[in-house]
């Protein structure tokens, strides 16, 4: 293994340090990938040949799809990306053939609040450091194609305006990977004629735009073409769509991501072959890695694990109700992470927002209180019921930490089981890797097999409020939805223009089942408020937006990047996890 496991648990960055990393040609051999489908990035990453490997294995089955999600997530992090690690591990240690695939990491959170996206303890991708920045450019892709349709817009504007461009009904924003508030509204063109024409335009952080969501959706190089053609960037002043190929920037767009959309190779702290690839946000977009890492990791692999972000209503509904329903990929199980302080949340037993200092709340998080934990239980239970909703096996990972007793671990397995779990097991993964999953791994393994058959909620040619209505009462739990007249007003431009076809990706806060995030547990009595709706014609869907949250996130007083530096004597990183 490239990792030797102490204790105490170092830091992140120490363990990815301290490993003695595989080749990259040894992993892919291990994955099953062939020297002419394998194209290094260095010693220790590369891209797959995805159109190579899937015409050569189309004939071999799919391995089982397992989704790893989670309670409705607190400040505190559950854990989910350590524990779909955890998983994949384990079941290497098994000797079963398995794949980890997750989403590429932004820089807006790995230098704001949240930190990296690469696990933790021992659970971890590698090189961490790489994946965590720069990697193999996939987002610096995305984003360059992102601002020259921008661009694109304002020189059409600026040159006559021959598309009959309405500025004020504009829809496509400029995007930067990391958090700025600043920019969140701005004015462009202000500098006089030769700068452009004057408009107000935004900046979204890159994994919001809709070229993020495209990347991560498309099934190859055809569709990725497809999808630019038919992306609306906004309106005429008689309401008619705009497309990239109105404005002949589509082709252009497609090159600067035709690279970027093969599937990036990297390894587990202990060695087994991951698939780190797309980078949509959960909250804004669907929050899923990439169709095609999915599709070629399923060929490779008996089992793929694949993380969804955030919770159960916001991740996993859209790994089915958008990324299936578009790919044809289809869920065997779902794994629900959760832990018994956020469950003590979720019970009332205190209530830390973010930005809040944990020390705060230290205190109450970390005592046993088992009416808390059995009132939580509830958030967990309606998780359990939206899973099942979509016909999907679930398993239950109570991420351990030290300050959990036996008599609250207990009680979640119990509440877990009676909500209707078809497994449950306690995770502890971070101090031990993949020794510490084996039992999360011999559940999954059985629920994979239980006669199963993942349904949508919706069919496609539903109209577009009943699919809306559909997720907001099923999933959310409304009583039902209000609408805005701006709302109203893009369901009927929609319906007109012929958009109807669309699935539905809601854009709200993860820290609620609801739309506002301090209503915690199970929110009952109330409307869902969608106050716009925006059409991503090349991503296939409509994001309703409800309740207020930027796409362009802002730092906080002491950002993460503040610990970050470099050892100028062995050019290593520090301070970064």
């Amino acid at each position: 293994m490239p990792v030797k496991i102490r204790w105490p648990v170092p830091a992140d960055l120490d363990i990815a340090q301290e490993a003695e990393l595989r080749p990259i040609s040894e992993v892919a051999k291990d994955a099953g990938i062939l020297d002419e489908e394998l194209e290094p990035y260095g010693k220790y990453i590369a891209k797959i040949d995805y159109v190579k490997v899937l015409e050569r294995l189309k004939d071999k089955p799919n391995g089982k799809m397992i989704c790893v999600t989670a309670i409705t997530p607190t400040p505190l992090g559950e854990g989910k990306t350590v524990t779909a690690f955890g998983l994949g591990q384990a079941l290497n240690r098994q000797g079963r053939k398995v794949i980890n695939t997750f989403r590429e990491p932004s820089k807006g959170p790995t230098f704001g609040i949240k930190g990296g996206a690469t696990g933790g303890g021992y659970c971890q991708s590698l090189p961490m450091e790489q994946i965590n920045l720069h990697f193999t450019g996939d987002i610096h892709a995305a984003d360059t194609a992102q601002n020259l349709c921008a661009a694109s817009i304002d020189a059409s504007i600026l040159h006559g305006n021959k598309l009959n461009i309405d500025p004020l009904n504009i829809t496509w924003r400029y995007c930067v990977d990391v958090n700025a508030r600043s920019l969140r509204t701005i004015a462009v063109g202000i500098g006089g004629r030769a700068d452009g024409y004057p408009r107000v335009t935004g900046y979204d952080i890159t994994v919001a735009t809709e070229t993020a969501a495209i990347h991560a959706l498309t099934t190859g190089l055809r569709d990725l073409r497809e999808r630019f053609r038919r992306t609306v960037i906004g309106y005429t002043y008689d309401n008619k769509a705009v497309t990239c190929e109105d404005l002949k920037v589509a082709g252009a767009m497609t090159v600067l991501l035709k690279d970027a959309i093969k599937p990036n190779l990297v390894q587990s702290t202990e060695g087994h072959p991951m698939m780190c690839h797309g980078f949509p946000f959960a909250n804004v977009a669907h929050g899923n890695n990439s169709v095609i890492e999915d599709l070629v990791a399923q060929k490779l692999a008996d089992y793929v694990i694949t993380e969804n972000g955030f919770g159960v209503d916001c991740g996993f509904s859209k790994f089915v109700d958008v990324k299936c329903r578009q790919s044809g990929l289809k869920a065997d199980c779902a794994v629900i992470v959760a832990t018994v302080r956020a469950l003590k949340q979720h019970g009332g037993a205190f209530h830390l927002r973010p930005g809040m200092a944990y020390s705060r709340v230290k205190e109450a998080a970390e005592t046993e209180n088992l009416p808390a934990i059995e009132k939580g239980c509830e958030n967990l239970a309606r998780n359990i019921e939206i899973v099942k909703m979509y016909g999907v096996p679930v398993v239950v990972a109570v991420n351990k930490f030290t300050a959990d007793t036996d008599k609250e671990l207990e009680l979640v397995r119990r509440k877990a089981l009676e909500a209707g779990a078809d497994g449950v097991a306690i995770f502890e993964g971070w101090a031990k890797g993949g020794e510490g999953a084996l039992e999360l791994a011999d559940e999954v393994v059985k629920a994979v097999e239980m006669p199963h058959e993942m349904k949508l909620l919706f069919p496609d040619d539903a109209p577009i409020k009943d699919k809306i209505g559909t997720i907001a009462t099923k999933v959310f739990g409304a009583d039902g939805v209000d609408y805005s007249a701006e709302a109203e007003r893009r369901v009927k431009l929609y319906t007109d223009l012929g958009f109807s076809w669309m699935t539905v990706n809601m854009a709200k806060t993860h820290l609620s089942l609801s739309h506002d995030p301090n209503w915690v547990g199970v929110p009952k009595n109330y409307k869902l408020p969608v106050r716009d709706i925006r059409a991503s014609v090349g991503a296939g869907f409509f994001y309703p937006l409800c309740g207020m949250f930027p796409t362009m996130p802002g730092l906080p007083s002491r950002p993460a990047f503040v610990d970050v530096d470099v050892d100028l004597e062995t050019g290593l990183t520090k301070g970064l996890f």
